[in-house]
């Protein structure tokens, strides 16, 4: 099993290019399913979830060519709709094909997904959605049947809570229902703009899309179309907060820095300096030391629950007292704990951590538990004093393309080892 070995001290400095956003691809591949005719991805991630997401599709039926970060899908026949468990376990992602493939094919029957062990992320918002669409759903040995045999028909959707692939499951849905559909208190984030932009291309009526509202007229069908997908806000501010850490001056390329307002704000509040260079280019230093600055997890356009961790690895050298309160999930301080086990000084209290700044980190061993949890040790060690061994790195790479490999060339010492 791979594991990551980090000495930690040295200053990053250079330039570092963000990969596709794997958290719009996910849904990007999916929404091939909804088209007979040839679509082309770009900017396609390879990370492990993505490689998962193809096979599930070629499991289906669909036809997946692969040319470096373009991936070319055809699914035309999709023989078999359905998502099985040996498949999906490791992807919670895979709740994504439900919409498409009950509104493609009338059928789809669904592993429960799996994933990050970071809170409850339940599945009955999308299956309510789709019920008042028309499907009629069971669930039973761990899988979701949804049926729609004459067709899904529009409604007005209102979601309980904000749920992102929740709102990326239905809009797939809806695309292809008859009718008119309404789904409020939509999820506003990039990814969902994104998804929307690739199946207007692919001939769907959609209007609101990065707003709490979005309304969809449903079309008889959907032809096939090409995309890029955008940049990883989520890359792109781990990068962001290990400049604030260690950098001299790290400039991060082709990312979307209005996607990253809220994380920007903060570092600027700690002490750090990130500079605009246009819309697509940030540049950020390091400025000594930082101070502990509050920072509360929210939807977007607030701070993003998936860079709370990293942003948590950079509390732990700031001076004074920060309080780090976590909205979206409850089970997502894991990383405390191995945190600890490096000399930080965290106390949780409840969805609260109380973080209190330490004069220096140390390497030690620790395990990742999840993906952003991974992302988190990858900072503090590269601050610690001496080395330090992540294990389980298999969840870094659900999420980050050669994420050592480009910390390595920033100056780094990291590598790869058994």
């Amino acid at each position: 099993m791979d594991k990551l070995l980090i000495r930690g001290g040295t200053r990053l400095a250079g330039e570092v290019v963000v990969s596709g956003a794997k958290n719009s691809a996910l849904p990007a591949l999916a929404a091939c399913l909804l088209t007979a005719e040839p679509m082309k991805l770009n900017r396609i991630p390879r990370v492990r979830d993505i490689r998962t997401m193809e096979k599930l599709l070629t499991w289906t039926g669909a036809r997946v060519e692969i040319r470096g970060t373009q991936v070319q899908v055809h699914a035309e026949n999709l023989d078999k709709p359905e998502a099985p468990y040996e498949l999906v376990k490791t992807m919670r992602a895979s709740s994504l094909v439900l919409g498409p493939l009950v509104a493609r094919t009338g059928r789809a029957r669904v592993s429960m997904p799996g994933g990050c062990a970071i809170g409850a992320r339940p599945i009955n918002l999308h299956i309510l959605a789709l019920e008042q669409l028309g499907a009629e759903i069971t669930q039973e040995h761990g899988y979701v049947e949804a049926a729609a045999p004459h067709g899904l028909k529009g409604a007005h959707v209102h979601f309980d809570r904000i749920t992102v692939t929740g709102t990326e499951d239905l809009m797939m849905a809806a695309v292809l229902a008859e009718g008119e559909t309404l789904i409020e208190n939509a999820a506003r984030e990039p990814e969902v703009q994104d998804l929307a932009e690739l199946l207007i291309r692919m001939g769907a009526q959609i209007e609101g899309a990065g707003t709490s509202t979005i309304r969809i007229r449903g079309v008889a069908k959907l032809h096939g179309a090409q995309h890029a997908i955008i940049p990883d806000r989520i890359e792109a501010g781990t990068f962001l907060i290990a400049g604030a850490m260690v950098g001299e001056e790290v400039v991060i390329q082709n990312c979307i820095a209005e996607h990253l307002n809220a994380l920007s704000i903060k570092i600027r509040q700690a002490g750090g300096e990130v500079i605009e260079n246009g819309p697509s280019e940030l540049r950020v230093r390091s400025k000594g030391q930082l101070k502990a600055t509050d920072m509360t997890t929210e939807e977007y356009p607030g701070f993003a629950t998936d860079l709370q961790a990293q942003y948590m690895a950079m509390m732990t050298r700031a001076q004074g007292i920060s309080f780090i309160t976590e909205t979206i999930f409850e089970n997502r301080f894991m990383h405390a704990q191995e945190l600890a086990r490096m000399g930080a000084n965290i106390r949780l209290e409840g969805r609260q951590a109380i973080v209190g700044g330490v004069p220096e980190l140390t390497g030690a061993e620790v395990i990742a538990s999840d993906l952003r949890a991974s992302a988190s040790l990858v900072l503090a060690a590269l601050v610690a004093r001496g080395e330090t061994t992540i294990d389980r790195v298999y969840h870094l790479d659900r999420g980050y393309e050669r994420i050592e490999a480009k910390l390595a060339r920033l100056g780094a010492s990291i590598e790869r080892v058994q």
